[in-house]
């Protein structure tokens, strides 16, 4: 099982990214997959949980309504579209793996890919 997140990069505020998380060795038809983000001296912060059904899927507060998630299954590839960037979202971005196809059990993550970097300028 692997993850590859991939996209990141130096953008001005206001502008958009999109990541990408390619995963190998199972399917996405059985996983959510998890976004994350860890920013100099912060704990990682949880940003967006995209479930096979997008009405189980979870978005946080700082990312709702700039950030959406989809998938392409025959790719094995979700994707983190973000807009309208701003400089507190300049962050190491990792994408995992859930246990389950939806975001509100308890298995957890238990896959991770390597991160990618978020720049944001003002």
């Amino acid at each position: 099982v692997q993850l590859q997140a991939s996209g990141g990069g130096a953008v001005q505020a206001g502008g958009s990214l999109r990541l990408s998380c390619v995963g190998s060795g199972f399917s996405l038809n059985y996983h959510a997959i998890g976004w994350f983000r860890q920013a100099p001296g912060k704990e990682r912060e949880e940003i967006l949980c995209a479930a096979k059904y997008t009405g189980d899927s979870y978005y946080a507060d700082s990312v709702k309504g700039r950030f959406t998630s989809s998938r392409d299954y025959a790719k094995n590839t979700v994707y983190l579209q973000m807009n309208n960037l701003k400089p507190e979202d300049t962050a190491v971005y990792y994408c995992a793996r859930r246990g389950a196809y939806y975001c509100s059990d308890s298995s957890g993550y238990d896959a991770w890919g390597q991160g990618t970097q978020v720049t944001v300028s003002s």
